[in-house]
């Protein structure tokens, strides 16, 4: 309920006023951005190292993203 205090709204303001605190309590708007991706540094699977494999161009492979 809104109660005016002080002045004579007119009823085109009383509507505006009516509308915005509408609009702010159902929710409306812009929402809040998407949150960032976490960046690989961060991902706790770096911490998990694959299998070795030996043979020839192993230490070459050993490097290479999964």
């Amino acid at each position: 309920m809104i109660k005016v205090v002080r002045g004579e709204p007119t009823p085109e303001e009383l509507a505006v006023i009516v509308t915005v605190v509408a609009a702010k309590a159902s929710g409306g708007g812009a929402s809040a951005p998407a949150p960032a991706a976490p960046s690989r540094w961060n991902d706790p699977a770096r911490l998990v190292r694959r299998p070795l494999r030996p043979g020839p161009g192993a230490w070459q492979a050993s490097a290479w993203p999964s």
